[in-house]
């Protein structure tokens, strides 16, 4: 993931280009900017030769695009956009319905900024544009955050605090696991909003060994508690190991503050619609 954002959108009247092959999909994304987003002006996309042409109009904010368009794959859109646009940086967020199998192989190169898997519905995915667009303020949630670098540590605590979070930080992940057991035994279950943890930790247990133990041992999902797995580590193998043991995202270090707030607030707003969705669901 490309974590090189240099700007972010601010203007009251910003451009969005929607680019898949489907009349229908393109038309609901519309309809969701533009009841989400009063004064978006929407560029509706069939296919990449027609993306390249509409990129030539003038400034665009931001850009949603399908992986399978009719003329070519949706990386070979993203790299001409990183080519040929004139200006510094345009977010580019995939948006597909086979966004997990991507994931798996680790296909969606440096040129996308993020993903949505379609899967996830249209308000969420109202909700993730509107990240991008115009966000939040303020976040609110608690994050259980796990890193034993004392300088990246602070750096990244004052990150989240200046959102509105409230972090929790542990050097270690044991100290981590121990904290999620105590929220546990207390009826607080799980005991954070949301996980934020480094790879490698000094200590018996990596951030790998976390993932396992929140989705085996706690058996808590995706939904109840997201975790976002922070990584230098290039290697293909090891990020897709990251992804099948359960984490919802990675975020490359070193990061870059507004695309973590951005997929923080994301991964909660998601989290909390689907334990409401849940707790509906018992009454």
């Amino acid at each position: 993931m490309d974590i090189s954002v240099t700007r972010h959108i601010t203007s009251d009247n910003p451009r969005v280009m929607v680019v898949d092959g489907s009349k229908v999909v393109r038309k609901i994304i519309e309809q969701l900017l533009h009841n989400d987003l009063p004064g978006v002006s929407v560029l509706s996309c069939s296919s990449g030769e027609e993306a390249k042409a509409q990129l030539a109009t003038g400034v665009v904010d931001l850009v949603t695009m399908a992986l399978r368009l009719p003329d070519m794959d949706g990386m070979e859109l993203a790299r001409y956009i990183r080519e040929h646009s004139p200006q510094a940086y345009i977010p580019i967020v995939v948006v597909s319905g086979d966004v997990n199998e991507r994931l798996l192989k680790r296909d969606l190169t440096a040129d996308v900024t993020d993903y949505f898997d379609k899967s996830l519905g249209p308000q969420a995915l109202s909700a993730f544009i509107r990240g991008y667009v115009r966000p939040e303020g303020q976040l609110s949630g608690e994050v259980l955050y796990v890193e034993d670098s004392r300088v990246v540590a602070v750096a990244t605590r004052r990150m989240m605090e200046k959102h509105g979070l409230t972090v929790v930080h542990f050097v270690a992940v044991e100290d981590a696991l121990d904290y999620l057991e105590k929220a546990r035994a207390e009826g607080r279950a799980p005991g954070a909003d949301i996980v934020l943890t480094d790879v490698y930790l000094k200590g018996g247990q990596t951030g790998g060994d976390l993932l396992e133990e929140v989705r085996g041992r706690f058996g808590y999902s995706k939904g109840l508690l997201p975790i976002l797995v922070m990584t230098g580590d290039d290697n293909l193998a090891n990020q897709t190991a990251l992804i099948r043991a359960g984490a919802n995202d990675l975020v490359q270090k070193p990061t870059e503050e507004r695309l973590l707030i951005t997929k923080l607030g994301f991964q909660l707003r998601v989290s909390r619609s689907l334990r409401a969705q849940a707790a509906t669901a018992q009454e």
